[in-house]
């Protein structure tokens, strides 16, 4: 352990907003270049087959599952969103947990910016996705998918948190205690002391 001292409270709120208000405008931006200058649903192939742009609007969630169900994604990334902001009002005080949450609240953002404020109305709108990395899609059979920047960041924060929650590191930045191999065999050995 580092045994730098927790962040404060606003000091924390101010990381993660300052992280999820760069995603949030690169996502934005990104969706505008797009939508202005990449032809509707025609790859454009900027590094060969590595690197395709391919301009297209989702109404489901990743590969257009539940796309008649677009309200259902609407809550749900306004009820995460909720929650990060709680979590950074109340309880992080770690630097990892508020990098991993500021930058998960900035993608789930730039997606639900996309549902409420794009057409075809608010709460429904469809998000814009245009980037393509066909070698990504490596199971055989198993459709590709078309992302955006608020995706990038939505799935490798989750990554990042899942890590966080299995090394044991708490909102505060403290650890979960795991008893050592000696601590174990001390405790066992003990055990088999007061039996006898």
């Amino acid at each position: 352990m580092s045994g730098r001292a927790p962040l404060r409270p606003a000091a924390a709120g101010t990381l993660i907003a300052i992280l999820a208000l760069t995603v949030l405008a690169a996502d934005q931006l990104a969706k505008h270049f797009a939508l202005e200058n990449l032809p509707y649903q025609e790859p454009v192939h900027v590094i060969g087959d590595f690197l395709i742009f391919y301009l297209t609007r989702n109404s489901g969630a990743a590969f257009s599952l539940g796309a008649d169900a677009t309200w259902i994604f609407t809550i749900a990334l306004s009820a995460v969103a909720i929650v990060i902001v709680w979590l950074a009002a109340t309880r992080v005080r770690s630097r990892l947990w508020a990098v991993a949450l500021g930058l998960l609240l900035g993608g789930v953002l730039g997606n639900l910016g996309d549902r409420l404020f794009r057409d075809p109305g608010f709460g429904v709108g469809h998000v814009v996705d245009f980037i393509d990395t066909p070698w990504m899609w490596f199971i055989p059979g198993m459709p590709g998918g078309i992302y955006n920047i608020a995706d990038m960041f939505i799935v490798s924060m989750m990554i990042g948190v899942a890590i966080l929650v299995l090394v044991g590191l708490h909102f505060d930045g403290s650890r979960e205690k795991r008893a050592t191999v000696e601590e174990a065999d001390a405790a066992a050995s003990g055990s088999a002391t007061t039996e006898d």
